[in-house]
């Protein structure tokens, strides 16, 4: 017991002796709490690990996020949140089993369980979190974070609404710490072959580029819709969070006997777009890396061929096309009858690029892929050599060793915010494009409006209930600031 407060006085000395005075001030300056997250690092550190907090643990958390953070020595995740108690239990096992396996130290981190997410970021011996909540809870989780000096690591998509997305993005960039998105396409582990047909298009290799087309996969209708008793350890009203309050059933929420199924509310509006946003912003993220186009956003959008489910609970889109125009010149064309990925399309030539082996989970909705994933008019493109006097895009390892380092070596990271939220808002152009019965859109990327059209601007933005959402957590600080 001696040896362990030694320990933690000597990190906790340590933290406070190495905090930069410039992080500190940047904070104070912008009006934020001068918190000195315990992530400032020095070369020659004492202590190297970064202590992180697991928010929301269903099926993304544990068959993708933790293992790819836990694997590395540097990270060590000792406390998790989540609306379910159930999940708490599980979840606490998941961690502590991995662990025990991975160091054969059955008592190598006991991690404390929070309810509420917001008594975990209170916690100051957390330097970071992962938040792999449902979409509806990834802006104000990730607001309330920066705002306590905690680094992020969140799932796509970046948020519910532009309205939302600005405002994380401002505030995360204000507080400065260092946002990942699970952008995970991006970095060369388990997929080379995006950085590399990006590289290609930016170089000029298929001539100028005309035409990108998306393919994203689909999510069916169907569930069951008769009101149910809800479950004795879900906080359903926090879960349901800004959104309405609506009723529980079983497949509006997630399972309770299997955290590992594909859960329902990835199939309702009430929660997000459907997959326009869900494996649209991996795609368009792609496209736009390849496009250079990733802090701006289209400034035109018209869709086609809508179905949207009207007698089903899961409501997502079903079918549909979307174009919208860039200002480079390019069209970009997105719709679930394409092949899966991204074809940037030249007058030289082509080439496409999507997984191989499949998706980040077991149930995402995709096959597997046996080839490498890259294809081209021309085949000898893959052995193509960027020269170096050629545009040579960010290159990361992977998703989450490059959140880490970049934590601790304060450089830009490979998926931030700003990159992420302008993804995020192509994607939901193109769902508001959806929901205006074939009417074309014109987007200002730099003002973040449609141009001339009151009913397309009123999607830009939900009503947020009380006392959730991003515009209360603003206006809380602010009030506590003044």
């Amino acid at each position: 017991m001696k040896k362990e407060k030694r320990s933690a006085m000597s990190r906790r000395n340590f933290l406070a002796s190495s905090a930069k005075a410039t992080a500190a001030s940047a904070i104070a300056m912008s009006g934020f709490p001068t918190i000195v997250p315990a992530s400032v690092f020095g070369p020659n550190s004492p202590s190297n690990t970064i202590n992180i907090g697991q928010i929301g643990i269903g099926r993304i958390a544990r068959q993708h996020d933790l293992p790819s953070t836990m694997k590395y020595d540097d990270a060590r995740v000792i406390a998790l949140a989540d609306f379910d108690g159930n999940r708490q239990d599980s979840g606490k096992k998941f961690i502590e089993d991995y662990y025990a396996k991975k160091t054969g130290q059955a008592n190598y981190v006991d991690v404390k369980r929070y309810d509420d997410y917001k008594e975990l970021l209170m916690n100051k011996d957390i330097d970071a979190v992962i938040i792999s909540t449902p979409d509806h809870w990834h802006a104000q989780t990730a607001v309330e974070a920066a705002f306590a000096g905690k680094h992020i690591y969140c799932q796509k998509p970046t948020s519910l609404t532009i309205e939302e997305g600005r405002a994380m993005s401002d505030m995360i960039r204000k507080t400065n710490v260092v946002f990942q998105l699970g952008s995970q396409q991006r970095s060369l582990d388990p997929w080379p072959q995006f950085k590399k047909a990006c590289e290609l298009v930016r170089n000029g290799r298929i001539g100028k580029l005309q035409r990108v087309e998306v393919g994203l996969p689909g999510d069916p209708p169907g569930g069951k819709a008769e009101c149910m008793p809800i479950p004795s350890r879900l906080n359903y009203d926090a879960w349901l969070g800004s959104t309405p309050y609506i009723y529980y059933t079983l497949d509006r929420v997630h399972s309770q006997t299997d955290v590992n199924s594909r859960p329902g509310w990835l199939r309702m509006e009430q929660f997000g777009a459907g997959m326009i946003t869900g494996w649209g912003v991996h795609h368009i993220d792609i496209a736009h890396w390849g496009m250079g186009t990733e802090y701006t956003g289209p400034i035109e959008a018209e869709a086609m061929s809508v179905v949207f489910p009207k007698t089903d609970l899961w409501n997502v889109h079903g079918d549909f096309e979307v174009q919208m125009k860039y200002a480079m010149g390019a069209t970009m064309v997105v719709n679930g009858k394409f092949p899966n990925g991204i074809k940037f399309i030249g007058d030289k030539g082509w080439i496409f690029c999507t997984r191989s082996g499949g998706g980040a989970t077991s149930t995402d909705p995709v096959a597997n892929a046996k080839s490498r994933g890259f294809e081209a008019s021309d085949p000898k493109l893959w052995d193509a050599v960027i020269g170096p006097n050629e545009i040579h895009l960010y290159s990361s390892p992977e998703q989450h060793r490059n959140w880490l380092d970049c934590i601790k070596n304060k450089k830009p990271n490979i998926s931030p915010i700003e990159v992420a939220h302008r993804s995020c808002s192509a994607c939901l152009v193109a769902h508001a494009a959806m929901k205006m019965n074939g009417q074309k859109l014109y987007w200002d990327p730099v003002k973040e409006q449609f141009k001339n059209n009151a009913e397309a601007n009123k999607l830009l933005s939900r009503p947020q209930r009380y006392p959730y959402g991003t515009s209360y957590i603003q206006q809380k600080h602010k009030t506590a600031n003044a």
